[in-house]
């Protein structure tokens, strides 16, 4: 744990190491357009007018559209999803993800990036070969029971644990926190993604989301293999090659820790986490902040976003616009935050 309450003091060095760093990693391509390759353009440019499973508007343009948002609540998902036996069991048995933990990371953010800003027939086709891979994961977990990555009570707790994660970072880091409409508006969107999925009846509401996560709460369990892939994934997102620098060090750890303080506290519990006190939690809470919109000036705009604004504004009438991520005033910006409970 990050001693808290001893760093503002190094929050410049940290902001200016992160830029550094994310220079040296994307060089300036983080600001034009990725390379123009076929596959980027038949996934985001093409066919022109056609707005995708969301399109502008969409408050899934404007959750997903925030990088900062996504890393954190993508962290926090990966750590809730280890706690059903089963998934998790599934996970173990015909994963990579010890020996090419990015390279998973980088097939989950290209899924999302596909069905979220892609073309319909780059986001049927993204999910088809979800569904493909889930064909071939079955076996039997440590307690003896079979598992099928193709049983929609699986696809359900993955699809939940992820928009449950998201949206709770993006009500507590995004640049404004969404009423509780159309955070219902989004999860009725996302159910639309776990149902091509092949899980029917997801949550799309938030009451619905809180009642199916304390419902699911006797199916899952801290045990070994949820608390050693949980301890992997966060030593994991503690890293960096080569070396960080003590305040990108820093950076690296706030984030990991906003990303276990999106967790439930049952779910900390369970999985033999640290629970920080109260001063320690404010002062992670006030660093992240700082720190993620620093990484979203240092980033700007995603840009599958803006290729998929152009997209669609490539089949639109003379003079209509898309809107920015589906980003729309909904009063001062920072209002005090609110989040999904589960």
């Amino acid at each position: 744990m990050v001693r808290l309450l001893e760093v503002p003091e190094v929050l410049p060095a940290a902001r200016q190491a992160l830029r550094q760093q994310v220079e040296r990693t994307l060089g300036s391509g983080h600001r034009r357009k990725p390379r123009a390759d076929q596959r980027w353009r038949q996934t985001f440019e093409e066919p022109p007018g056609d707005p995708g499973l969301f399109g502008p508007g969409s408050v899934t343009w404007q959750v997903h559209g925030d990088l900062p948002v996504m890393l954190v609540g993508g962290v926090a998902a990966l750590l809730l999803q280890t706690l059903h036996p089963l998934a998790m069991a599934g996970v173990v048995d015909h994963s990579a993800y010890r020996t090419d933990p990015l390279g998973r990371l980088r097939r989950t953010a290209e899924f999302v990036g596909a069905t979220t800003f892609g073309s319909t027939p780059a986001a049927e086709q993204a999910i088809s070969a979800v569904r493909a891979v889930h064909r071939r994961v079955r076996g039997v977990a440590p307690d003896g029971r079979p598992y099928d990555a193709q049983d929609p009570a699986l696809v359900t707790w993955v699809h939940a644990a992820e928009t449950w994660c998201f949206l709770r970072a993006y009500q507590r880091y995004g640049p404004r926190p969404l009423p509780d409409q159309r955070a219902d508006r989004y999860l009725a969107e996302m159910a639309v993604v776990a149902e091509r999925l092949g899980a029917p009846g997801a949550p799309a509401s938030l009451a619905e989301l809180r009642a199916y996560l304390t419902a699911m709460r006797p199916d899952l369990v801290g045990g070994a293999q949820a608390r050693s892939g949980a301890a992997f994934i966060i030593s994991v997102g503690g890293q960096s090659l080569p070396p960080p620098s003590p305040p990108l060090a820093l950076v690296q750890a706030v984030l990991v820790q906003a990303a276990m303080d999106l967790l439930p506290r049952w779910a900390v519990r369970m999985l033999g986490l640290r629970e920080p006190l109260l001063a320690e939690r404010l002062a992670l809470r006030g660093l992240a902040d700082a720190l993620l919109g620093t990484v979203r000036l240092a980033l700007g705009p995603s840009p599958a976003l803006l290729a998929a604004e152009a997209r669609c504004r490539a089949g639109a009438p003379d003079g209509a616009q898309a809107s920015a991520g589906g980003q729309r005033s909904e009063g001062p910006a920072r209002p005090a935050r609110s989040s999904p409970r589960a």
